[in-house]
């Protein structure tokens, strides 16, 4: 236990032979389980963990998508997945496990090695502290841990946090995709862990569930470790799908939460903004049409046009602030 509080550790796993096992040998003592996940792995991954634990057969929550599972009388408790289910599946899996053993915060380390576990305890002080019911790794608070990244993963990482900002209304927290995580039992019983993406956008999308029900997230500062393991992201891809699966939880959660739950007038500041913003944009597209086929003058198309976008985009702006300051108090900056 970790200051009174039982801890648990899901470690999603796909190929991370060599590297598994050295993240199950440095858990902390203070872990009370770690549920290491095998999403059908190709490699040895499989037989790393095996080594772990003593086979039973013992999880009735998934009997058509885990394919062996282990004892729970142990600390370690390995599960292969019988098909590839993404790494948010994985972690999905652990997670409902993790809710089942009532486990009072669940923390996400990867399988790869790059998060180090001596800085785990940063990650569940503000949970055990009562201060959060999430929190999170940021890779980009400080120069010094952006030194290790790379400046594709740097571009690609800083335009995913701007759209997952808007996305799921947490303006402060930065490094959305940084998947060294905790998260409480409350929350995890209560934001609907069951609809999870199970892509690599998991983490996006868990933030969305989270603003929705009113959650306080902590964004806390801790440098990832790179070292010899690979990557099976491939960013171009991942960029549009998660960018994809945000513009639709963004209007998710306006529905929800600022018309369903509750209700708030920035949404129509986002309607009409987003409306004027287009429709700005299509008059200046239609003006240099006619400008260049029937050689009409520009000027008071043009004018209107900007005019229009400038609404457009005041709009949203004022709906952004809105947001903003709907949801300040549910962030917090964890300091070194």
């Amino acid at each position: 236990m970790y200051r009174g509080k039982t801890i648990a550790v899901v470690v999603p796993a796909y190929n991370e032979e060599g590297f598994v096992g050295k993240v199950i040998d440095t858990m902390p003592e203070y872990v009370d389980r770690v549920y290491v996940i095998d999403d059908e792995s190709k490699d040895g991954t499989w037989d790393e963990i095996k080594r772990y634990g003593k086979k039973v057969n013992k999880v009735h929550e998934f009997p058509k998508e885990i394919e062996e599972n282990y004892d729970f009388e142990q600390k370690v408790i390995g599960i292969k997945h019988s098909k590839n289910k993404g790494v948010g599946g994985a972690i999905k899996t652990g997670y409902l496990l993790a809710v089942e053993d009532e486990i009072d915060v669940t923390a996400v380390m990867g399988g790869d090695a790059q998060m180090d576990p001596d800085n785990l305890h940063l990650l569940l002080d503000p949970i055990v502290d009562g201060k959060a019911d999430y929190a999170k790794g940021n890779r980009l608070m400080h120069w010094k841990y952006r030194q290790s990244m790379t400046k594709w993963r740097f571009f690609g990482n800083s335009l995913l946090t701007f759209l997952t900002k808007v996305a799921t209304g947490y303006w402060k927290t930065m490094d959305p995709q940084n998947g060294y995580t905790a998260i409480s039992k409350y929350a995890l019983r209560n934001v609907g862990i069951k609809n999870m993406y199970e892509g690599y956008g998991y983490c996006n999308d868990l933030l969305v569930k989270l603003n929705t029900k009113d959650m306080i997230v902590a964004d806390v500062p801790i440098e990832a470790v790179y070292g010899q393991e690979g990557s099976d992201i491939r960013y171009r891809s991942y960029i549009f799908k998660v960018s994809a699966m945000l513009a639709k939880n963004f209007f998710w959660r306006m529905k929800t939460k600022y018309l369903l739950l509750d209700f708030h007038p920035l949404v129509f500041f986002y309607f009409f903004g987003a409306g004027l913003t287009l429709f700005g944009v299509m008059m200046a597209l239609w003006s240099l049409f006619r400008r260049f086929s029937h050689n009409e003058a520009i000027f008071m198309r043009g004018t209107l046009s900007l005019l229009v976008f400038i609404m457009g985009s005041m709009f949203l702006m004022f709906a952004m602030l809105f947001d903003m300051q709907n949801n300040e108090h549910r962030e917090i900056q964890v300091h070194e």
